[in-house]
């Protein structure tokens, strides 16, 4: 709840084989891993989730709390280790902390030319100006600008966005962008026919800064 609450979407299962069955078949930016699971240890999950040839950054989050514990599960693989009880707040910041790492982006601040997006007030803006977003317009901006120029589908938009318990309309990626286009202005998200969509500077912008950090 708090995580969805702090605009996260989140796919929950509660047992091992659920989870790895999840990463083999849907891309996800991040992974909190339980290690009480009632059909495998969570180690073990951990163990097979190295072996996949794409896995996202996986945080472990255990009462197991033992130096040797701890050390364990960050030998055999695990990006970050938190012990139960934990303040949500770090958990959060943790979370934050891996996407970037695993994007290679440092400055938790995505500047993409005049355009500026920040993740974790969820706030937009263009040059000097504001950008008003519904929240879900902003989720789109923002999966889109974690790698600028690159092409995303519909299909993995849709991944991106929405969890499994959200019913999706069959238009209701489109119907986004298209707000968002019209609130930054033409040209900053390009239809690639065929294979989806793109946010990059608009190529007749001359005068904005092509240096971004990522």
């Amino acid at each position: 709840m708090g995580l969805s609450t702090s605009g996260c979407r989140i796919d929950w299962v509660q047992e091992g084989a659920l989870a790895l069955s999840a990463l083999r078949t849907h891309d996800y930016t991040t992974v909190i891993l339980d290690l009480g699971l009632p059909d495998m240890d969570g180690l073990e999950v951990l163990r097979q989730a190295n072996q996949l040839k794409k896995r996202p950054p996986i945080l472990v989050l255990s009462a197991r709390s033992l130096t040797h514990e701890r050390i364990l599960g960050l030998n055999l693989g695990a990006d970050d280790y938190l012990v139960k009880p934990f303040d949500f707040d770090e958990l959060l910041a943790r979370l934050h902390a891996l996407h970037r790492r695993h994007l290679s982006a440092p400055d938790p601040i995505h500047r993409l030319g005049p355009l500026v997006v920040d993740p974790l007030r969820r706030r937009v803006w263009m040059g000097e100006d504001e950008i008003a977003l519904s929240p879900r317009e902003f989720d789109v901006l923002l999966v889109l600008v974690e790698k600028p120029g690159v092409v995303r589908s519909t299909e993995w938009l849709e991944q991106r966005l929405y969890d499994w318990n959200n019913e999706i309309n069959s238009n209701a990626v489109q119907v986004h962008l298209h707000h968002l286009r019209r609130k930054l202005g033409a040209g900053w998200i390009q239809n690639v026919r065929g294979s989806g969509y793109k946010l990059d500077i608009p190529y007749w912008n001359d005068d904005a800064p092509l240096s971004t950090n990522f």
